[in-house]
């Protein structure tokens, strides 16, 4: 079971490292017009440690499945509607938050 919390834990973790500075972009905290390859790679670590933990928790019938697994179609959406405009941008990144927050609750139980 330590095996699953740490793979939900680091997911949302993740998740969680990649709207945080997504936001800190968007506020204009900081700039990545340089190096945006930062989010782009954060977003790929999000979205395998997600499918690997989403996997793993299948494999072992874990109730966190349930609610991890609906976190790849934001995750999709991202891909599919881009960074324009930033409010759909943002409402698809945080419409996952919930998937990970049951996850951890889930995995931690």
């Amino acid at each position: 079971m330590t095996l699953l919390r740490t793979l939900v834990t680091a997911a949302a973790g993740a998740y969680t490292a990649n709207c945080a500075l997504g936001a800190a972009v968007a506020l204009r905290w900081i700039d990545t017009s340089s190096i945006r390859w930062v989010h782009h790679g954060l977003y790929t670590v999000t979205a395998t440690t997600t499918a690997v933990a989403a996997l793993a928790c299948t494999a072992r019938r874990s109730p966190a499945a349930v609610a991890l697994v609906p976190a790849a179609v934001p995750l999709v959406l991202l891909q599919r509607h881009g960074a324009r405009p930033l409010n759909r941008h943002t409402h698809d990144a945080l419409a996952a938050a919930p998937c990970y927050a049951a996850g951890l609750i889930l995995a931690w139980r």
